[in-house]
């Protein structure tokens, strides 16, 4: 069992994800950057399902009651067991009433937590993710409180390497600047070609109000092409008829800011949607924080899916890496 001493930020449980339900409006949840998630799970020996600990900003402080096998991913915190600095990204054994601290992230946003054995809190509707806004997933589908007492999952894979830990080049980069690259679509022919080429070309500022439904992004407002509203939209410019949102849309509000979706956003509605940004780079956008800033680059999808396909291989290799056998 794990007792949460300190909960941390927005400290979460959070798996792969719940699928099939965005045509009920309950997004799929899960890890706002992935790599980070799967790292952690393959470091302790964890099968891929196995759910970890997503906190923002500052991790939570825990107790294992048993012997175990913890390891920290994602931002680059400050990790102690009993006071002891340690290495995140590294297979750490830690002995039965020791106390692992994730302290605050000196660069980056989030950090994952993985026990070996996963986290054992109630499947919801096929995940144990989070997810705030309904209250569902998790502990009770809110944040971790001092106190909370999470068992283990028993969702083992091969023993891990003790010691063993990532190589840097697999790592995700952590920075102040960013570029994010987007699939344009599906309403980019409601913006003007000016405006498209100015929000290429500018740099965003992520703002204050940046959380896991999405990212607002200030920089210079966008131009609407005339139309007659059809039936069915709204009389806004940037008003279209419902469309659905995948993960990563980038809507702009009546043209003055730009809202990239993310894990726990809606799944549709009326905004024009002027790209997406590809998944890859969802993970990217995870580890920023405001007053961090992005620059936007048009790829097609063929160069989104080889992304995904380079990071899914990267991800493999490590969990390769990690086995003991």
């Amino acid at each position: 069992m794990l007792e949460v001493i300190a909960p941390g930020v927005q400290t979460l449980v959070q798996d792969r994800g719940r699928k099939g339900y965005l045509a009920i409006g309950l997004p799929s949840s899960g890890p706002m950057d992935q790599l980070s998630h799967h790292a952690a799970n393959a470091l302790v020996g964890n099968d891929p399902a196995a759910a970890t600990l997503e906190s923002v900003f500052v991790g939570p402080t825990v107790r294992l009651r048993y012997d175990g096998v913890v390891a920290v991913t994602g931002a680059h915190v400050d990790l102690r067991v009993d006071g002891v600095s340690m290495p995140t990204w590294t297979t750490l054994p830690v002995r039965a009433g020791q106390v692992v601290t994730v302290g605050p992230a000196l660069d980056g946003a989030r950090s994952y937590l993985a026990v070996r054995g996963g986290i054992g809190t109630p499947i919801v509707m096929g995940s144990r993710s989070t997810y705030l806004p309904s209250g569902i997933g998790g502990v009770d589908g809110r944040e971790l409180r001092a106190g909370d007492v999470l068992k283990s999952a028993d969702e083992y894979g091969p023993p891990p390497r003790l010691g063993y830990s990532v190589d840097e080049g697999l790592r995700p980069t952590l920075a102040t600047h960013k570029e994010i690259r987007v699939v344009l679509g599906l309403c980019r022919y409601r913006v003007t070609d000016v405006s498209v080429e100015k929000m290429l070309s500018s740099d965003f500022a992520i703002g204050t109000e940046a959380n896991r439904v999405g990212y607002r992004l200030s920089g210079p407002p966008l131009e609407f092409v005339d139309r007659d509203a059809p039936f069915g939209a709204g009389d806004d410019p940037s008003n279209v008829v419902d469309l659905g949102y995948p993960v990563g849309s980038i809507q702009v509000p009546s043209g003055q800011e730009l809202i990239c979706l993310l894990r726990d956003g809606v799944t549709g509605g009326g905004y024009a949607t002027v790209g997406t940004v590809i998944g890859v780079d969802v993970d990217a956008l995870a580890q920023m924080q405001a007053p961090d800033t992005v620059r936007l680059v048009d790829v097609d999808v063929d160069h989104a899916v080889a992304a995904r396909r380079s990071r899914d291989a990267t991800i493999a290799s490590i969990y390769r890496s990690a086995r003991l056998t």
